[in-house]
């Protein structure tokens, strides 16, 4: 599914994401990892970017600038014009109501990105997905909700360890680590560097397997 040609490497996790897809049930897919190491370039190149709703949170927004950021999003995929929703509680039903529109579909991907970001002081945003989660989107048997966090703490904390009204939701996690040195040479090749053997071991030493900072 989508340009996994492009994809350098994440062979496990491309064919985790094809069982996803493939999947009969609900899922709730948690990716983490580091800032830079792929998480967003990875689900948009899997997917080709055909999502039925995406969004990505703001770096320390506030709530109102979050929920302004979420309906334009939702404009856009649902070709209709919206109001603001005056908290997350009506966003997330907002966003239903939208989605159940769309319930003879194949597959409904929705792909909400640096979500540790949405979950600002007393946003109340937790609460609203939990509620999203637990009492709609989990019973369609056609929905793919995939989540991205360069915040792991929060992601391992808030979501995989969750123990209240989000435990054991999560149905698939992936953590994203750094390119091994075989992916780093397979990297630089793809990106037309001509380099030798040991240029790459030094690049390796010195940056790490961080695919942003390699492509720099």
């Amino acid at each position: 599914m989508g340009k996994v040609n492009k994809i350098i490497g994440r062979q496990k996790e491309i064919a985790l994401l094809q069982e996803i897809v493939d999947s009969s049930r609900a899922e709730f897919v948690a990716v983490y990892g580091r800032r830079r190491i792929g998480k967003t370039y990875l689900i948009d190149k899997f997917f080709d970017e055909q999502y039925d709703f995406y969004m990505t949170g703001i770096y320390e927004g506030t709530r109102k600038e979050q929920l302004v950021n979420f309906t334009h999003q939702l404009e856009t995929y649902s070709k209709t014009t919206q109001k603001v929703p005056k908290d997350w509680m009506e966003a997330f039903f907002m966003l239903r109501q939208y989605l159940e529109t769309l319930k003879n579909k194949k597959h409904i991907v929705i792909f909400i990105d640096e979500m540790p970001w949405l979950d600002t002081h007393n946003s109340r945003f937790l609460k609203a997905f939990e509620l999203f989660w637990n009492e709609w989107a989990s019973k369609q048997d056609n929905l793919k909700l995939i989540v991205c966090g360069s915040a792991t703490t929060w992601m391992t904390n808030t979501l995989l360890g969750n123990k209240g009204g989000l435990h054991n939701r999560v149905t698939r996690s992936i953590y994203l680590r750094p390119f091994n040195l075989a992916e780093v040479e397979e990297f630089l090749m793809a990106r037309g560097f001509q380099l030798e053997r040991f240029q790459i071991v030094e690049l390796y030493m010195a940056m790490g397997g961080t695919p942003y900072y390699l492509d720099m």
